[in-house]
């Protein structure tokens, strides 16, 4: 696992301590099994608690047991031992399966969230309502969600483009949206990411105006320029992806030639910080 982190999530369960771990590359969450089976359940043996129902679930089929990692973890005596991990989907899918009035509130959110994506197939609008909401109450202008939906819809022609193209994977459209990036900013999305001190959270949510404009560009100039050419395949996109995210570095070098400065920025939209995080030993990865 590369690049590693750990946390101390102290918030979940009132005031409870979670342990968990941020894998970079995946961009996700890995949290202590043992922890969220004690502050579930007050059980003065949670390891043991957690033994017996992991034997209940494999003869029950769960794939919760089968999705579990070993993860290295700060230990009250201050050594870093390998713990049972779960990403954030499979805690939830646990979460349900243990008897407690405390995972209620979590069972009662995720029974929500369910009927929510339902009403939202039968009535698109729903889902672009709650986006529009989210982002007003995060304190963006009705401006910028303009700009931002108009942005997806711009994402979704090049994608159209590239499936047209031969790209079916998602890691190919991972790799060709990387392509674009490095070639304007110099950095892959993880890395971009990584600079504005953001984790899961949007990329574009966290960018200045400049840097979506510039995004925009890159994909509108990488999206024509496959109608024009009509590569095939991983290679040949990549080659006019990168030729597309160029014509966002001219942009890009021009501009800032002018402002005497990089519109590259450090910036992000978040109203929190992380807090400081220990570096795993470099190598670990899952087992």
């Amino acid at each position: 696992m590369e690049n590693n982190k750990l946390e101390t999530i102290t918030k979940l369960f009132e005031g409870k301590e979670i342990r968990s771990v941020w894998d970079a590359e995946k961009e996700e969450y890995f949290f202590s099994v043992v922890d969220v089976i004690s502050a579930l359940t007050n059980s003065t043996e949670p390891r043991k608690y957690w033994s017996v129902l992991k034997s209940r679930l494999k003869k029950e089929g769960s794939e919760v047991t089968t999705n579990c990692s070993q993860l290295k973890m700060l230990a009250p005596d201050g050594k870093m031992r390998l713990r049972d991990a779960m990403s954030t989907r499979d805690i939830f899918r646990l979460i349900e399966s243990v008897p407690s009035s405390k995972a209620e509130p979590f069972k009662l959110w995720l029974a929500q969230m369910g009927s929510e994506r339902i009403d939202e197939v039968f009535d698109p609008e729903i889902a672009i309502k709650r986006a529009v909401n989210y982002y007003r109450n995060r304190g963006y202008s009705d401006k910028w969600i303009e700009a931002r939906l108009k942005g997806i819809l711009t994402r979704n022609k090049l994608t159209d483009v590239w499936k047209e193209n031969g790209i079916e994977k998602d890691y190919e459209y991972a790799i060709l949206t990387n392509e674009i990036y490095k070639s304007w900013s110099g950095m892959k999305a993880s890395e971009y990411k990584k600079y504005k001190n953001i984790r899961k959270e949007s990329l574009r949510d966290n960018m200045t105006d400049i840097e979506v404009a510039l995004t925009d560009l890159g994909e509108i100039a990488t999206r024509e320029l496959a109608k024009e050419h009509k590569p095939y395949g991983l290679e040949q996109n990549k080659n006019i992806a990168k030729m597309g995210g160029h014509a966002a570095k001219v942009a890009r070098d021009d501009l800032e030639k002018n402002l005497g400065k990089s519109v590259i920025s450090h910036k992000n939209a978040l109203d929190y910080q992380y807090e400081k995080t220990k570096e795993l030993n470099e190598g670990e990865n899952h087992h």
